[in-house]
Order: structure tokens, then C-alpha cells, then sequence
């Protein structure tokens, strides 16, 4: 009926049509100057803490592993949404302001940190324990071992569900834009705010955050595809 209804007004439908063609670039502008360097900001600090926060768990220091433990239960065990909300809203009332972007960037480095360093552990448990023992035979050290024998492998096995959080973590994005950072979903509800056809702008919104994870997604299968050519030669 409301499709119809639209259909049968020409002046609708050019309505339509224009609104959705002024906004492509708002949109696009939003994704490739907030919404991407955001992920990818993010994705980077956060494999960084996974990396910390995994060899903290495997550590035999029993300290490491209670700070790492209480850090991924705390991150996992709270949703997004109210972690961005005390880094933006929250810390400000104890003196401590930090602007939009970087609290994104923070936000979401501590989330995509605690959730692939179990990732990252099981990648690393993974490794048969002859290969330590290879190691050490050989004269290696326990920081030579896991740079030069045990990481290289545990990254082959990491790689799929890594990049499963990465492409999650850019339809995560558009939870910034409730603490104010004009990234593609903030612009698409500016938008919508002005021309009341929210409808139309979210659809535009979900197809430009579809492509981009498509897009993802096929590069996530050329890398494992040469992932299994690697392992098979091997």
C-alpha cells in the first residue's frame, strides 16, 4: 500500500529520487573520512591489545593474568553502547573530556581488544606444544619462540574470525554517532532530521554499510583461500 501510494504520485517519486541522490554524498563523505579510518583506527589499536592482553592470560605471572581476565570480563560483560557512554558522557564529570573521535576510537579499541585476544589465546593454545619444545632445543629463548615460531602460525589460524570482528566492528561504527561523531550514520539521521524521510536515508544508509562489508567479505575470502594454498604446499 505505502509503495503504491508512492508509485502513483510522479512528484513523489522525483521527491524520492532527489533526496536520495543529494545524500549519496553526505553518506559517502561520512563512510571515507569518519567511518572507515575509524574501523580501521580502531581494528588496529585493538589487535595491538589483543596481542598484550592474550600474552598476559598465557602469562605465568598470576597478576598479568587477574588484570587481563577482569579487563575482558569487564569489556565483555558490558554493552558497547554504555562503555562509549562513560568515555564521552561519564569521564567528563570526573575532569577527564575526551573528544568525540578519539572516545570512538577509544571505545572501540578496548571492545574489538577484549574479544579478539580470546580469539588471539586460542590461536596461540592451538599450537602443538612440540613446537616450544622444537625451539628450545634449538637455543631459542621464550620471546624468540613466540616471535619467530609460535606468533607466524597463530596469526594463519586468527586471520578468518579476525576478520569476521573487523567487518562486525564497521556496522559497529554507527554507535559513535550517539556521542556526536559525524560518521556515515550520524550524517544519514542529520539528514533524515531535515527531509523527514527517514525511511528512504536509513535504506541508502544499510545499502552503503552493506556494500562496504561485501566488499569485506570478498577480500576475507581471497586471503583465507591463499591461507589454505599456503598451508597446503606446506
Amino acid at each position: 500500500m505505502y509503495l503504491n501510494n508512492i508509485f502513483a504520485d510522479p512528484e513523489r517519486v522525483q521527491k524520492l529520487m532527489d533526496i536520495a541522490i543529494s545524500s549519496l554524498r553526505p553518506l559517502l563523505e561520512g563512510t571515507i573520512l569518519y567511518t572507515i579510518p575509524l574501523t580501521l583506527l580502531s581494528f588496529l589499536f585493538g589487535i595491538i591489545l589483543a596481542v598484550l592482553t592474550a600474552l598476559a592470560r598465557l602469562s605465568p605471572s598470576k597478576l598479568l593474568q587477574i588484570i587481563a581476565r577482569v579487563y575482558v570480563s569487564a569489556i565483555r560483560g558490558t554493552p558497547l553502547l554504555v562503555q562509549l557512554f562513560i568515555l564521552f558522557f561519564g569521564l567528563p564529570t570526573i575532569g577527564i573530556i575526551i573528544d568525540p573521535f578519539p572516545a570512538a576510537i577509544v571505545g572501540f579499541s578496548l571492545n574489538v581488544g577484549a574479544y579478539a585476544s580470546e580469539i588471539i589465546r586460542a590461536a596461540i593454545l592451538s599450537i602443538p606444544k612440540g613446537q616450544w619444545e622444537a625451539a628450545h632445543t634449538i637455543g631459542m629463548n621464550y620471546s624468540q619462540t613466540l616471535k619467530r615460531i609460535i606468533l607466524p602460525q597463530a596469526a594463519r589460524v586468527s586471520i578468518p574470525p579476525l576478520s569476521n570482528t573487523f567487518i562486525s566492528l564497521v556496522k559497529d561504527t554507527s554507535l559513535a554517532s550517539v556521542i556526536l561523531v559525524t560518521e556515515m550514520f550520524r550524517r544519514a539521521q542529520q539528514i533524515a532530521s531535515a527531509n523527514y524521510e527517514f525511511l528512504l536515508v536509513y535504506i541508502e544508509a544499510a545499502l552503503i554499510y552493506w556494500v562496504v562489508c561485501f566488499i569485506l567479505s570478498i577480500i576475507q575470502d581471497r586471503i583465507e583461500q591463499r591461507l589454505d594454498r599456503y598451508v597446503a604446499k606446506r
